[in-house]
């Protein structure tokens, strides 16, 4: 039984830092959306990459907490947090810019975390 429940501690704390994690991703995606570059790291630039590393850090910190959680818990990985790393990087020619990418994301996040709608 003590087992058991360390394993729903572990699940609940699971949950918790999925939507540590997520509502971080959407507040550092609402500062890019707004016009600061440096999230996606495009232009690769120092400075900009020095501001950002904080977020970056700490978004990777809550993501290796979360990786943990579910391997003990036999669990899926946490994709989110792969798929923005991947999102990062010098993009390519024709790529948008660094806050429109942003609201794609908010948006995508935003579908995402809709309820389903009630049935009649």
């Amino acid at each position: 039984m003590a087992r058991a429940d360390r394993l729903e501690r572990l699940d609940k704390r699971r949950s918790e830092l999925e939507a540590d994690y997520t509502e971080a991703l959407i507040e550092a995606l609402q500062v890019t959306a707004a016009g600061k570059w440096g999230l996606f790291d495009h232009n690769a630039d120092k400075i900009m990459r020095a501001a950002t590393q904080p977020v970056i850090d700490g978004l990777q910190d809550i993501a290796d907490q979360i990786a943990e959680a579910r391997e003990t818990l036999f669990m899926e990985p946490f994709t989110l947090h792969d798929e923005f790393m991947a999102a990062r990087g010098k993009p390519g020619a024709h790529a948008v810019g660094e806050p429109k990418q942003a609201r794609a994301w908010l948006e995508r996040l935003r579908l995402t975390a809709k309820p389903p709608a009630a049935e009649d």
